[in-house]
């Protein structure tokens, strides 16, 4: 059993590393484009950031300045939480 519990605490602490790379991060820049037809919004720094199929766009246009809360994921960025500056 100590054999068991030590492998399995040796493989947690190899693997840790990986989790470190689905790590949040954040932007504040102006929006540039709103594409509710793809769930897409694209902002001032020219990278594009998917949101969730039941993201509240009200609010959201070209103009406006957002800080992003992301998650890259399979190379794309998705949005986590967004936040109006006012």
């Amino acid at each position: 059993m100590r054999f068991f519990v030590a492998t399995l605490l040796a493989t947690a602490s190899l693997l840790a590393p990986v989790a470190g790379f689905a790590e949040s991060a954040d932007v504040e820049a102006i929006i540039k484009k709103v594409d509710t037809k793809n769930f897409n919004i694209t902002l001032d720094d020219g990278k594009s950031y998917q949101v969730p199929e039941d993201f509240d766009f009200s609010g959201l246009q070209a103009g406006v300045k957002v800080v992003v809360f992301y998650t890259e994921v399979d190379g794309k960025r998705v949005v986590n939480d967004l936040d109006i500056v006012q």
